[in-house]
């Protein structure tokens, strides 16, 4: 009997599935496998709130593949081994897969099919994460984009595969291979501070689907106005789902275009939304071509930075208790759901590294650990592009206010007051600063500053001078060196 393996990693899903419509195609049984290895991924390994959000999803991809007279098959330990000992307990012939492209991912996933192919195993790879693979997307020069506009125009010029429906049924082997129960891979945490996240998230396609259905009616109304409102449910919320891969940016793509079909031009809200999606691109784009990223600015010069060390101003920032109660908000929101929103993570990402001039990797670990949307590639193009040290980068000398950014975006002060309840009694004309409000005020909402929440840590005004100075320091910028010129 034909017999072909699935091996899924970061595509948590059965609709538009490559790898699992290739193992169909074979007419034989297919063997739905999971291997947990995370001592393969080096220091990105999947961190404290993607393993929650792992666990959640691997339990929805097992129900739908018994649903359709499958299951999922979990093992543990390195991913060539693993499958190998698979291969010789199945007699399977065939090993398909989802690509991905962190650095250490593309090295290990090489030598898997190189070493596999020699055995006489059938193997193939797909895309399934992206709507155009990083090297189908080059300059005039065949150079990879390093400015966002004209890599957004150049991906229109393209046509991305059509999606494909989910297979109906799935032909089981005669016999099973021995499965790990979920629980054994340890990713939920011993201590159970997950319940903010359970409260906002259903991992999964199904959740997926959902939060898509829910998003689409005001993409159409308000998304380009209310995008940057955080006081409001104005986005999709899809990133976490999109990282784990319950949802293919294919079928997202056909969904938002298929709702707003025969409407020419688009509404404007979708199509600022449908740009958002090639940011993604972008992100994965600049990761492939530039693997050193992860670690050292794109930007050579910015290595020579002059960083401070703080731990206790770090701390104070990762704990929301900077005295800046966008900020603050901010990071508590981050550490109850695993999720904050975009315009707030640009404003504590400039806080972190040019209020308190502490280096964007340490805001990149902690974002890692502590986001359930913990994707590398969007992960180093956010915080290097908060540093100024990356592609199409802020300027390091565009330094956002957080008071101003405060009274813009959350104008009457409901999301501070979600996030930091100690403050929810000030009016708005205070909340995000409450250090300057009258004493009688203060005392009227029950604030005592230095007590129920802290004074400013830094003086943005100094903070500012000070981070001006240092970007002074640096000598005329250096090219960046893609993969291919190296």
């Amino acid at each position: 009997m034909t017999v072909s393996i699935v091996w899924f990693r970061q595509d948590l899903r059965l609709d538009d599935h490559p790898a699992l419509l290739a193992a169909v195609a074979r007419r034989g049984a297919v063997i739905p496998l999971f291997i947990w290895s995370p001592q393969e991924e080096g220091p990105w390994a999947p961190a404290s709130a993607s393993r929650w959000w792992l666990h959640h999803s691997l339990t929805a991809l097992a129900r739908s593949l018994e649903r359709l007279g499958s299951r999922l098959i979990l093992r543990t330990g390195e991913a060539l081994a693993t499958l190998q000992a698979v291969l010789r307990e199945t007699g399977a012939s065939a090993v398909f897969w989802n690509r991905r492209y962190e650095p250490t991912v593309i090295a290990r996933d090489a030598t898997v099919k190189t070493q596999l192919r020699q055995q006489g195993v059938q193997t193939a790879s797909f895309n399934s994460a992206l709507l155009f693979e990083p090297w189908q997307v080059s300059t005039k020069q065949g150079g990879p984009y390093q400015v966002y506009t004209p890599f957004y125009k150049a991906c229109t010029l393209l046509t991305s595969e059509e999606p494909r429906s989910a297979p109906t049924t799935l032909p089981a082997p005669p016999q099973w291979p021995a499965s790990l129960a979920l629980a054994e891979l340890r990713l939920e945490p011993t201590i159970d501070w997950a319940g903010g996240m359970r409260a906002s998230w259903t991992p999964g396609e199904a959740g997926a689907r959902q939060r898509l259905e829910a998003f689409l009616p005001r993409a159409i109304k308000s998304y380009k106005d209310e995008r940057d409102r955080p006081d409001l449910t104005s986005t999709s919320s899809l990133s976490p789902h999109l990282h784990h891969g319950e949802i293919s940016p294919r079928r997202l793509w056909k969904l938002v275009q298929e709702r707003f079909a025969g409407q020419v031009p688009m509404p404007s809200g979708p199509e600022v939304y449908l740009k958002e999606v090639f940011w993604r691109e972008f992100a994965h784009h600049l990761l492939f071509h530039f693997p050193h990223t992860t670690e050292a600015p794109l930007r050579g010069e910015f290595a020579r930075f002059p960083w401070r060390s703080d731990p206790g101003e770090l701390r104070a920032w990762q704990r929301g208790r900077t005295g800046y109660p966008l900020i603050d908000a901010g990071m508590r929101q981050l550490w109850s759901t695993g999720w904050m929103h975009n315009r707030v993570r640009m404003v504590v990402a400039s806080f972190l590294v040019k209020d308190l001039l502490l280096p964007w990797q340490e805001g990149a670990r902690w974002f890692w650990d502590t986001l359930v949307d913990a994707d590398l590639a969007n992960n180093t193009l956010g915080w290097q592009w908060s540093a100024g040290c990356g592609a199409d980068a802020a300027p390091y000398f565009r330094i956002f206010n957080p008071v101003q950014q405060g009274e813009r975006f959350d104008p009457v002060g409901a999301y501070v007051a979600h996030w930091v309840p100690e403050l929810a009694r000030l009016p708005a004309r205070w909340i995000h600063k409450p250090w300057l409000a009258p004493a009688d005020v203060l005392t009227a909402a029950g604030v005592e500053l230095g007590q129920t929440y802290p004074r400013p840590i830094v003086d943005h005004a100094s903070a500012r001078a000070r981070a001006l100075e240092a970007l002074a320091t640096l000598s005329s910028p250096s090219s960046a060196v893609p993969r291919s010129e190296k």
